[in-house]
Order: C-alpha cells, then structure tokens, then sequence
C-alpha cells in the first residue's frame, strides 16, 4: 500500500493489523503521531481529513527539504575536515624508512643533521615528527654514523642496540653477524644483558652468538664506504654474502668449502676483478651462468 494511503487509513482510524505494522516503520511515523495527539486537544466544528492529510504530508515533505538542504552541506565539510585530520595525523606519525637495494648505497640526514651511510640491502628507521621525545633508529643491515656534535639516539638492532655519546661508527647486523666498530669518541652496546663502551678504534663482534675478539681498528671508517669490502680471518661463507649484496648475484658454493677462512677484500666497482680476488687466494675456479649466477669450484 502507498504511503499517503496508510496514513490516510490511520488517519480515519481504518488500519488493519497488516496495515498498522507497515504504517509503524514509515521514517515519519513519529513526527505524524505526535501531530495527531497535538491536533486531538482542539475541537473543530467540522474535518475534512483530505485536506489535513494535504497540509500534514506538505509540511513534512517542506521540513525534509530543509533539514537535507543544511544537512548536506554540512556532511560534506565534516568528511572533509575528518580526511583532512587523518591524513596529516597519518603523514606526520608515519615512520620515515629508507631502503638500499642489492648494489645500491646511499646517505641521508637524521633530524639532527647527523650523516648516515646505509650499505646495500639495508633498512633505516625513524620517526621525525617524535625526533625530540623518542630518538631511536631501527636498522637492519649495515650503516655508518657521523654523528652531529652533541646529538644523542639509540641504534636499535633485533641483535643488540647501541648508545650514542656523539661519535662516528659502523653497524652491521646481517643473520647471525652483529659487529659495531667505534671510530671517533665512544658508544655503548648492549647485547642481550651485557652492556660495553666502545672507545676509539674499539669493536664488538658477534658471530654465531659468540664473541670474537678483534685488533684494534686503524682504519679512519669503514672500507664500504670507499667502494671496498675487507674481511681478517671470516669465514668465506660471509665473504659470498657480502659479494652478493655488493654485485645483485648468487653463488653456487656447494663444491667448495665455505666455511674456510678468508683474509683480504674486493671492490664494489669491477665485478672482474673483485671475483679474482676473493678465488685467487683460495684456489678457486668460477664460472658466470646467465650474467648474474655463479659457480665456485676447486682448481
């Protein structure tokens, strides 16, 4: 049944139980109930419910327009300040990360102007906007800090976290490797309940869960960050890790033994040459398949 029939039929009190159902879910049921109870206080000496139930159903109609003419407007600018409010929210809580690829290095500032060079494969994390309350990077692969004078922050790792005094040093975190080389001033590094302070030329080496003592570092930074890898007795397991990040290749070492140890380094320009150098001590063959894919084996 039409609606302007329903609440005619309400109207001269004609509804059937169906009827009454259907009137009762009409979105103006209420405002037409309490326009009845209203109209019953009055007397009038004659009724024509034609005519009522025009005027009712064209003030209804009236107030709707009304209310949706305001209404609208109104919906449209809250949605725009409510997306507004969650997009700066959103940009200006949002971790800031940086990410290197296979072969790729870069450097970048954190808020304090301190440099950071991030070695291949390696991410960075950080929070500008929280910079003065929460000062901590998360770092995942290998980066170098030259701290801006004064600045403190914490270099927090999944293998320990090390504490800046204002300073320049290494972090590297790579699988079971977690290795910190302080080169100017002092850190603190805390792996697991250990804490140790890092002076000059001092560094904290961790493989395999085990401490490796090292000499002391001669070296002004670290040798990635003039296009060279050096390794003193590692095994050459992590040597191929490090060419693979360096190169975007795979090695194919099931032949050999990789679990000798290496003393020497390769450069990050000339595949090359930095191939012979990492075979030519352990008199190793290679050969390239598909430019990107290679296989050691023994002389």
């Amino acid at each position: 049944m039409k609606r302007e029939d329903l609440i005619k039929k309400w109207l001269d009190n004609q509804l059937n139980s169906q009827e009454l159902e259907a009137f009762k879910k009409l979105e103006d049921y209420e405002a037409l109930v309490k326009l009845s109870n209203a109209t019953k206080r009055f007397k009038a000496p004659e009724y024509n419910t034609s005519l009522e139930l025009n005027s009712v159903l064209n003030t209804i109609s009236l107030s709707k327009k009304q209310t949706i003419y305001w209404l609208k407007p109104m919906l449209r600018i809250a949605a725009i300040l409510a997306i507004s409010f969650s997009v700066y929210y959103y940009t200006t809580t949002l971790d800031t990360n940086i990410i290197t690829l296979a072969a790729q290095k870069t450097t970048i500032e954190l808020p304090d102007e301190t440099s950071v060079s991030l070695n291949a494969l390696s991410t960075i994390t950080f929070n500008k906007k929280n910079w003065e309350t929460i000062r901590d990077v998360e770092l995942n692969g290998e980066a170098y800090f030259k701290v801006a004078k004064g600045s403190k922050f914490n270099v927090i790792t999944s293998a320990g976290t090390v504490t800046v005094y204002g300073t320049q040093f290494n972090v590297k975190h790579r699988d079971n490797l977690f290795e910190v080389v302080c080169y100017e001033g002092s850190v603190g590094v805390i792996h697991k309940t250990n804490t140790t302070t890092l002076k000059s030329g001092d560094s904290f080496l961790i493989i395999d869960g085990k401490f490796i003592a090292k000499e002391k570092e001669t070296n002004l930074n670290p040798s990635w960050i003039n296009n060279e890898s050096y390794f003193k007795s590692m095994s050459f397991a992590l040597v191929l890790q490090e060419f693979e990040r360096q190169y975007n290749v795979t090695f194919n070492s099931q032949h050999i033994d990789a679990e000798q140890l290496f003393t020497g380094s390769f450069v990050h320009n000339n595949k090359k040459l930095a191939l012979k150098s990492i075979t030519l001590p352990l008199n190793l063959n290679y050969s390239i398949e598909n430019n990107n894919s290679i296989v050691l084996s023994r002389e």
